[in-house]
């Protein structure tokens, strides 16, 4: 197989890993506006995509990361890229499957990780780089965004408590428009550019541009498309989690959610973080449903999105190396992973189409999921 053709497969894969993003990741922006009834959900998905795409070109801090920072771009090989490519896509499947927010950012990093770990040992990993840039800022993230939410959503029902309920709501419902939309163009600002430094990873590789050079313009503009587009689709499955399962979102606690994951996305990505949007976005949820006294926690699915977020790296990144080895053997293992991929790909979808969720039973959360209720101290 001819280089250029690969490197042309290569990117992509990667679209489609940017694609699945968008879907994967729309919840993060749209699930609390969705649920309080602040936006209509075609509507919601149609703003984030266009959001996603302008936020694809306000920074490319974190794309630079990850083509010159968590593994050695002289010791990697397009077919490896490819590889972990394919098992962070999966891993996206199969958790948007089960309706579970999952990180695509460390399904894309476990991916990398696993597949050039396996193809060229332990020294091309820049382990000092995974801890500083990837593994402290997970756990600090959402702790912090979930802080923020916590007071921002007690000091909201403070400051109102006298006001009119209904002025309330619709007070916040407007507020949550403008911070939805910010969160939308925070996603675009840090998960596009993901997708970016694998391209540009991959022309570094091929030699088809220095060590250490930028995004080019296109390679910008076709992920932010593809983000854009699969945000466009809509993730029903997650959004319903996010918006209904973790909490019930009132609009004041929709606002501070969203307020408060906007500013730790935003200060990230200009410090080249690359934040898992997800959870940094679940951790405001939750803070914001702390912060409203007796609101109702389901702990249960909190507890299944943690598992998620523990396993997402390792179960990522072995899947990446097992199809790296076997992409990187040859052209037959380039097919044999690309066909694997593609069926495993269309078993998930199929599976999905037996329960569907869609626009319009987003918000019908199954009052048969078990649930814990919480007193927050306020």
């Amino acid at each position: 197989m001819d280089l250029s053709f690969l490197v042309v497969v290569v990117i992509i894969t990667a679209l489609v890993f940017d694609f699945t993003n968008g879907f994967h990741d729309t919840a993060n922006a749209m699930a609390t506006s969705i649920a309080t009834g602040a936006l209509k959900p075609k509507v919601a998905v149609a703003i984030s995509a266009v959001l996603n795409l302008v936020g694809a070109f306000i920074s490319t801090e974190v794309a630079k990361t990850i083509s010159s920072g968590i593994v050695d771009d002289t010791k990697v090989t397009v077919p490896v890229i490819f590889g972990g490519l394919v098992g962070a896509v999966l891993w996206n499947l199969m958790t948007w499957y089960v309706g579970l927010p999952s990180s695509s950012s460390h399904a894309l990093f476990g991916g990398l990780i696993g597949a050039t770990w396996i193809a060229s040992g332990s020294s091309a990993v820049h382990f000092t780089t995974v801890v500083q840039k990837i593994i402290i800022p997970a756990v600090a993230a959402p702790i912090v965004a979930g802080v923020v939410a916590l007071l921002g959503t007690f000091l909201a029902y403070k400051i109102t408590q006298r006001s009119r309920q209904k002025s309330v709501t619709e007070g916040f419902r407007g507020g949550q428009i403008a911070s939805a939309s910010l969160v939308s163009l925070a996603h675009g600002t840090g998960d596009a550019q993901k997708t970016m430094g694998v391209i540009t990873l991959v022309l570094i590789t091929s030699g088809s541009l220095a060590p250490g050079s930028k995004p080019p313009v296109w390679v910008i503009l076709s992920a932010g498309l593809a983000i854009a587009a699969g945000t466009y689709l809509g993730g029903w499955r997650i959004i319903r989690t996010m918006g209904k399962g973790l909490t019930e979102i009132e609009s004041p606690q929709g606002f501070s959610a969203e307020t408060s994951s906007t500013a730790v996305l935003l200060a990230s990505s200009h410090l080249g973080f690359p934040l898992s949007t997800t959870q940094v976005c679940s951790g405001s949820i939750l803070g914001a449903g702390l912060g409203k006294r007796l609101a109702e926690v389901r702990w249960t699915v909190a507890g299944r999105m943690a598992v998620a977020w523990l396993l997402t790296l390792p179960a990522a990144a072995i899947v990446g190396a097992l199809a790296g080895r076997v992409a990187n053997s040859g052209n037959i293992g380039v097919v044999i992973i690309a066909i694997l991929a593609v069926v495993a790909g269309g078993a998930i979808y199929a599976a999905s189409r037996r329960k569907p969720v869609t626009s319009e039973n987003v918000n019908d959360y199954p009052s048969s999921t078990p649930a814990a209720s919480t007193a927050a101290a306020a």
